[in-house]
């Protein structure tokens, strides 16, 4: 089998026509007697240094946060030891020994 080649129907079959290019703004495609734009093209920001910046320090932040709350709750459940720890030392300094 040979190539398939697109080929018109005659002098007379229209051109054909694609649809203008969403990346070229100031591109005119002519039809007729009449000129039609492209579509416009939303613009895609890149953020500035700041922006960057942030967001780069966020992701690093959420992991130093954990940590940072981690250890706060460490030092909550030291505490809650080092308090009983005392009852327990007081409990036993006041008791008076048993006769034996």
């Amino acid at each position: 089998m040979g190539r398939r080649t697109a080929h018109a129907a005659g002098p007379a079959a229209a051109p054909l026509q694609c649809a203008p290019d969403p990346l070229q703004t100031d591109v005119s495609t002519v039809k007729g007697n009449e000129t039609m734009q492209a579509a416009p093209v939303r613009a895609i920001a890149i953020p500035s240094f700041t922006q960057a910046f942030r967001g780069f320090e966020s992701l690093l932040m959420s992991g130093a946060r954990r940590n940072a709350w981690s250890a706060v709750l460490e030092d909550r459940r030291r505490a809650r030891d080092r308090v009983e720890t005392e009852h327990v030392l007081e409990a036993a300094a006041t008791r008076t020994p048993q006769a034996t």
